[in-house]
C-alpha cells in the first residue's frame, strides 16, 4: 500500500517509520528544510521536501497512486486543505487528518474528511483496519494495568469460529469484550459462537498478543 504522510514532525516521523516498518511504501512530505534532513539521515529517502498544500508538490508525491493520505502537520487548517485537494484532484480513497482543535472534528468531516484523529495510534488503526493482512489492531493501551485493547477480524481459517466462547482457549487474563457482526454489535456470552466475518475486540495483558493472535487467528505470526 502507498501511503503519503503530510508534515514530518513527531507525529508524522513515528507514524511513517512504523508504516515503514509494517512493510508499507511511504512518502513523507515535509515544507521545513531541517526537519527533513533529519528524516532522510534517520529513514533514507522516504521524505520529500515541499509544502503539502500545494497541488503541484502532491503531484510531485505521487498522491495519485496513493491510497490513504495523512495529514499531521500542526496546522489544522493545513492537513484540512491537504485532505481536500487530494480528494478533489487526485481521487485519494481515503483522507486521514490530525486534529489539534478538537472543536474542528465536525467541519472537518463536514468538508469530506474521512477520518479525523489526534493520536499516532488511532491513526494507525484506522489505516490498518483497510489492511486484511494485518489480524489483529491495537486499539488502546491501558498502561498503569499492564492490559491492551485489540481488534482482529475473523477468516474461514480461525480456529474460534463455529466454537462456544465458554469453550475457547484463550490467554490468562484475557476477555473478549464485543463482537460486531455487520451493524450488529454482541456482547459475548458462553453461549455465543463467533461466525466468519466478525470483528472481535478484545482484552488482554501486554505481552500475550502472540497466544492470542494463534487463538484467534490460528497463527503466532
Amino acid at each position: 500500500m502507498y501511503l503519503v504522510v503530510v508534515g514530518g514532525g513527531k507525529v508524522g516521523y513515528y507514524l511513517a517509520k512504523e508504516l515503514i516498518d509494517q512493510g508499507h511504501e511511504v512518502l513523507i512530505v515535509e515544507k521545513d528544510r531541517g526537519k527533513a534532513a533529519r528524516i532522510a539521515e534517520e529513514l533514507g529517502s522516504v521524505v520529500m521536501r515541499g509544502d503539502g498544500c500545494e497541488a503541484a508538490t502532491l503531484a510531485q508525491a505521487g498522491t495519485g497512486r496513493a491510497e490513504v493520505i495523512i495529514a499531521v502537520t500542526g496546522d489544522d487548517e493545513d492537513n484540512l486543505v491537504v485532505c481536500q485537494l487530494a480528494k478533489a484532484k487526485f481521487n485519494v480513497p481515503r483522507t486521514i487528518a490530525r486534529i489539534n482543535n478538537p472543536k474542528n472534528e465536525a467541519i472537518f468531516s463536514l468538508l469530506g474528511v474521512d477520518v479525523s484523529v489526534s493520536h499516532t495510534q488511532l491513526i494507525l488503526a484506522q489505516i490498518e483496519e483497510r489492511i486484511p493482512t494485518h489480524p489483529l489492531l491495537h486499539l488502546a493501551r491501558i498502561r498503569e494495568a499492564g492490559l491492551e485493547v485489540v481488534e482482529a477480524s475473523l477468516e474461514e481459517n480461525s480456529p474460534i469460529v463455529g466454537r462456544k466462547v465458554r469453550n475457547l482457549s484463550l490467554p490468562p487474563d484475557t476477555k473478549l469484550l464485543v463482537i460486531i457482526r455487520g451493524k450488529e454489535s454482541i456482547v459475548p456470552v458462553g453461549d455465543t459462537v463467533p461466525q466468519v466475518g466478525d470483528e472481535i475486540i478484545a482484552l488482554t495483558r501486554e505481552g500475550l498478543e502472540g497466544e492470542l493472535r494463534q487463538a484467534l487467528m490460528g497463527t503466532a505470526g
